[in-house]
Parts: structure tokens; sequence; C-alpha cells
């Protein structure tokens, strides 16, 4: 009666005694209790009523002539007077999960945990209802709750299957929408509400229950996707966060399907080849743009239902276009129906506060020495690829998972087992992560957000996972983002002294398999736009966005640009409202949206640009010590020779007669120009031209240019 049994299933239920069968059910609120046989219609006669033990909601019978449990309903009647109700007993049901499963779940070595974790509705026995599990190794007893039930924790306390840590219990007539949290008598004594950890759905904030929702049925590895995110494809990817891209009239949010009609044509227009979405599993503060995550299996219930996010991605994927998802293994919130505290211990969480409080953010860091919180993570980057078609994970903030001393002053943190600070477990984790990722689902990626020198992020690990690299596809280059943008804040007279910046990053350009990210974090918390960091007046920075833009999509590496960068807003992006889309009235703002446009066009369509991104032999100077006038030349070149020359000028004067030195004689032509007129520049641009027999820059042919200002020029050869 006071919900503190710890194995509900050995007195509830049917059960032999002496010969006999005994029928106990715990039922608050019930005033008279009768089992009918499972086969008989609603009004038949009772096999047996039960009798109320003392003053309490326990009722319990035998059933003579019967010495074998057999299937049984029970007629419940609620209130004198009313209509009985007939109900299947939850504590007739057998064991749920299977050995093999309840082995691998206690191990910590299940790929597909969230195949028996949560709430799946299924039929047992004939029987519709809902299996519910949730892991609360420490717990004294854990219960379903819900509006089916009263949110009374005595009605429906599950099973422990200690051999695993699981508490289990299939409730009948239970189905999809309903709410549900799990009451958990920790093993302080506390007893606290919890959400589902591998809940699929969730309540709309603020409310924290979780929604009973079938698991969205598999989708088969597609070789097509495999292709195009490649090392050798053209990727450049739009960062979207989906609650402020664009929003209603009303100033609503927009939903997951009605972003799929608009949202996937306009990135497809602009030649993007994905989308990176800011994080979409369920979140209780707007304000964390998803970074918090309290539901890490739940599309947040902002946009719509995990049906409606699977409809985006397919829209997504039929028109040619991976989604990323941001993904958040590093921390998570101390909300109270969270993953904090669990089973009345720090399961999920370290113990002590220098391992398991993270000072920036006041959130929890996760055991990543716990085989079983590990298991919870890596199955869910595969969850996401397998049941949501995404591409590949961008995994945030993973400075913070390699150091034990990040963002900590000395003596508040714990060195590892060696004395030394990276966090060994961490490592081990994102190893195990990413070779569950490439060896389960070989067509998708994980991006690394990583701002350190730590060695081989995107680099294989070694067979047994003990050493190499931690194994992520790609790694955001932070060091070329912060270069380049310190670079280009400079007046540019001041440009000729800092011409280091601009070539520095050529120098571990092929150290790692980069992206470069000009993100949402480089445009928000008092950042200013891209816009308002360039220098001069306003004709000035927009030629130095036009030129910041030509420098990124001709450096090797992937490209990425956060949503509304390519029309460059004056102002920072604001969460809570939509784009600032009218200014694409306005030529210069119009023009900026061609250029990204035209530049994702030209990648896309020359191989010199992306095949070798990877690779040192698909890039090679032609000139980079001109800092007196702050020029680059450089080539970049595809596996088959051919290379497009690419001509930097980062200052605002015009220069006429201009020499370069090119790899091939024949004629020349622009393939881009950021200073053309149709993008707003001042239309300084070059005829197709033949090169000439002049030796320049140590190549053998030469030709000379008109330099536009404060541009970046594309040039290939017609042969």
């Amino acid at each position: 009666m006071h919900a503190e049994h710890s194995d509900p299933f050995s007195v509830l239920g049917m059960h032999r005694l002496a010969g006999t069968v005994v029928v106990r059910c715990l039922l608050p609120g019930a005033v008279e209790v009768e089992v009918v046989d499972v086969d008989e219609h609603a009004a038949a006669e009772p096999l047996v009523c039960l009798r109320r033990q003392a003053d309490s909601a326990l009722f319990v019978a035998c059933i003579t002539g019967r010495d074998a449990a057999f299937a049984y309903r029970l007629r419940v009647r609620w209130a004198a007077g009313e209509a009985a109700t007939v109900l299947d007993d939850p504590y007739r049901f057998g064991l749920l999960i299977e050995d093999l499963d309840v082995w691998l779940l206690a191990e910590g070595s299940h790929h597909r945990p969230y195949e028996w974790l949560g709430a799946h509705p299924v039929t047992v026995d004939g029987v519709a209802g809902t299996r519910f599990a949730v892991w609360a190794p420490g717990a004294r007893r854990v219960s379903v709750v819900g509006g089916f039930n009263g949110w009374d924790g005595r009605r429906h306390m599950m099973r422990h299957r200690r051999e695993c840590g699981v508490w289990e219990i299939f409730l009948p007539g239970i189905g999809e929408g309903e709410l549900y949290k799990y009451e958990v008598l920790g093993a302080d004594g506390v007893v606290r509400l919890k959400a589902d950890p591998f809940a699929f759905r969730a309540e709309l904030r603020p409310h924290t229950a979780s929604v009973v929702q079938r698991l969205l049925p598999g989708l088969t590895i597609d070789e097509s996707r495999r292709r195009a995110n490649a090392l050798d494809a053209p990727i450049s990817i739009y960062e979207v966060h989906l609650g402020s891209w664009q929003r209603k009239e009303d100033g609503g949010w927009l939903s997951y399907r009605e972003l799929a009609e608009r949202l996937v044509p306009y990135a497809v227009e602009l030649g993007f080849t994905h989308l990176e979405l800011l994080p979409v599993h369920e979140h209780p503060f707007d304000g964390s743009w998803g970074y918090q995550p309290t539901g890490l299996y739940a599309p947040s219930a902002r946009f719509g239902t995990p049906e409606d996010f699977r409809a985006f991605t397919d829209a997504a994927r039929a028109a040619g276009l991976g989604v990323i998802l941001d993904w958040v293994p590093a921390h998570f919130p101390s909300d109270a129906h969270g993953l904090a505290e669990f089973d009345g211990t720090h399961l999920y969480e370290h113990a002590d506060p220098r391992e398991g409080f993270h000072q920036d953010w006041n959130t929890l860091i996760y055991n990543y020495g716990r085989a079983e919180v590990r298991n919870y993570l890596a199955s869910n980057a595969l969850y996401w690829i397998e049941r949501f078609g995404a591409d590949g994970l961008r995994v945030d903030a993973v400075a913070s998972m390699l150091y034990r001393d990040y963002s900590r002053k000395a003596g508040e943190w714990v060195p590892n087992r060696f004395g030394g600070r990276e966090n060994l477990e961490a490592i081990d984790f994102l190893r195990r992560m990413n070779h569950l990722v490439g060896t389960q689902r070989p067509e998708a990626i994980t991006l690394a957000e990583e701002s350190t020198a730590f060695p081989g992020v995107s680099r294989p690990p070694s067979p047994d996972l003990q050493g190499g690299g931690l194994g992520f596809h790609y790694k955001w280059n932070m060091g070329w983002m912060n270069d380049l943008l310190a670079y280009l804040a400079r007046d540019a007279v001041h440009r000729k002294h800092h011409h280091d910046q601009l070539r520095f990053s050529l120098v571990y350009a092929f150290s790692e398999n980069f992206v470069l990210p000009l993100s949402h974090d480089e445009v928000v918390h008092g950042k200013g736009s891209l816009l308002a960091k360039m220098p001069g007046d306003g004709w000035q920075k927009f030629a130095n966005l036009r030129l910041l833009y030509g420098y990124m999509w001709a450096h090797p590496g992937k490209k990425l640009l956060f949503m509304g960068c390519e029309f460059a807003p004056w102002t920072e992006w604001n969460a809570d409202a939509g784009l600032p889309w009218a200014l694409l009235a306005q030529p210069a703002h119009a023009g900026m949206q061609r250029l990204v446009r035209d530049l994702n066009r030209v990648l896309r369509s020359h191989p010199a640009l992306y095949e070798l991104d990877t690779a040192s032999e698909g890039f090679r100077w032609i000139s980079h010590d001109d800092a007196a006038h702050s020029v680059l030349v450089f080539e970049r070149r595809a596996r088959d020779g051919r290379g497009v020359v690419v001509v930097c000028n980062f200052t605002p004067v015009a220069r006429a007669g201009w020499r370069i030195g090119v790899p091939a004689a024949g004629r020349w032509r622009e393939l881009i120009n950021t200073d053309d007129a149709v993008y707003g520049g001042s239309g300084v641009t070059n005829p197709p031209a033949e090169s000439e027999p002049v030796p320049w820059q140590g190549v053998a042919q030469s030709l000379t240019l008109r330099l536009p200002p404060l541009a970046v020029v594309m040039l290939v050869c017609e042969g």
C-alpha cells in the first residue's frame, strides 16, 4: 500500500498455492473486483469475487478447482452503482525482455537498446498495450504513472530484472498518445517523477511528461547518401535553427511539415548539399537552442510529432539534400524530470562535481566510464540515423569532453589514472560511438566541433579501439575561422602586417578532414553579424563579406554557413524571431544571396574545388608572399589534373595589369568574380584571355588581369 515493495510480481497477479491458485490485485479506488475467464463476455458470471484485505486496496481470492495459472481478466467497479469495467491484469504477463537482450543490456553492448527500453506499443498474448522498461538499478521501486492510473504509483509497480538493472511492465489497453512518467523510489528513499530517458516523444514545454509513441520503422542503407557524404564529394552545409529560420505571421513556429515545404526547396535552390539542424531533441528551455537536452530520443514537440520530423527528413532526402543533426552527448541539464540522480544515485552523471558538473553551462557531465551510459549515448547516435534518415551527427562541445580540466582552475578537476588531463573514458566513448556508426551505417558521417589541437580527431582508431584517432569523419576548423575573421576585421591598410593569418591555415589544412564553419556561434551573444564585423563604409562591408565567402569556397575544406548569412543581415541572430527576410528587397542583400548560390553551383560543378579537399595534392601555392599588396594566388586541383586558379585581393585597391602565373597554356576565363556587378560589386571583371609564354611566379605561363578590389576571382583554362 505504501508502494515500497521491491518485487510486486511475486505477490500480485495469479500464483499457484497449495494445490489451488490465488489472485491478488492492488486497485486503489476500486469498490468491487471479480475474476472472469479471458474468453467470456463482460456480463459472464465471475469465477470468483475478490475480498478486500482489511481497509486496504488489496483484493485477494483463491480459485478452487484450478491447479495451474490461466489467462484471466478483472471486472472492476470503481463506484457503487456504476457499471463495471473489464481490464487485463498487468501482473498476469510474464517476462518481457528476451534473455539475449538482457545480457547485452547488462554488458552495455546492445547496439539498439531503444528497441527494448522506453515505451513500445505491442501485443502480448493477443492483448494490445504498451511495454514499458527503464534502467534504474539502484531504485527500490519503479512505477509507471499517468492519467490512466490517476498518477498513482501503487497501481503499476514494475518488475525488476536485477541481472541488468531494468524495470519492466506490460500495461494492457495503453496506446499511442498516452502521457506517462516513471515514479522512482530511489536508493536514497526519495520519490522522484522522471521522464523516460528513451521516450520517443515528449510533451511540449513547460510540461514534462513522456508520450507513448511507436518506434518508427528503420531505413535501409542508402549508397547515394554514402557517396554524397564522402571525403571527395562537394559538401556545402546550411546550418539552421528551426525555430527562427522563418516564423508564421502570428509569430508562431513553422511545423516540421511546413519547414519541409519551405526550407528544403530554399536550400536546394541556393545549391547547398546538406542541412545542419541545431539540436532537435527535446529540451525544456528555448534559450538553450536545444543544447541542453532532456529527451535525446524525442524530436522536439515544438514543431510536431516524430512522424512529422520523419516527413521533413524524407522530403530533404527526396530532394537530394542531406540532413546533419547537432548532437549533444557532452552534458545534460539538472531539471528534476531529467536524468539527474535518476534512481536516487548518480546514475548517468559523476558523483564528484569536479568530474560531473560543467561550470560553464551549469549542467551535468555524463559518466563515460559506465558501460550502460556509453551504450545509452552511442545507440542514440544510431537511432537518429536509422529511424530518421540523418546523414550524420555534428557532435557538440567535443573539446569539453576530451579534457578533465576543461574550463577549470587548478584543484577543480580530477586527473586520469595516469595523472594526466585527458578524459580517457570520454575518448574511449567517442571511439566506440564512431566505430558503431561507421560499421552499422557506413553511409553516415560524424563531425566534431573541436577547438583544440588534440591529434587525430578525424583519423581512424586502432582496430582494438584502444589507440589511434577518435574516428570522426570531419572536424570543424575553428582556427581557420578565428584567424580569418580577425584578419578581415582589420582595416585593409593594416592587413599587410598580418599576412600570416591568411596563410597559416594552409600549414595544417590537411592534418584533419576539415569543415570550414561560419556558424551560429559567430553571430550571437554580442558578436554582431558577419556584415557588421567587416570594416569600412557600407560598400566596403559588403565587399569584404563577398571576399570572405569567395575565399572560403576556394579554400580546402567543406563549407558551412549559418542561416541568414547568405543575405548578410546587419543585426546578429535573434533566436526568438524569424530572419529579416525583407532585406532581400535591397539589391546589396539580394546580390549577396545570389553570390552564395553561384559559389555553391561553381563548387558542385568543378571537382578541383572539392575532390581533394583533404589531400595536399589538391592545393598549390602560386603566390603567397605578397604581403605588401595583401594578394594571394593559388591553384586547386582535381584528381584528373584539371585545376582552378584563385586570385584574392584583400585591399580596396583595384589594380590594372596584374600578372599571375598559371599552370597551363590556353584560354583562361573567369569562373566567378565576387566583384561582379550582379553581386553588388564594382564590376571590375576580366574577359577571356590567352595566357602568355612569360615565366612568372615559378611557372612558364602567365596571365595579365584587372585585379578587382576586395574580391576573389576564380579562373579556369578552356584548353
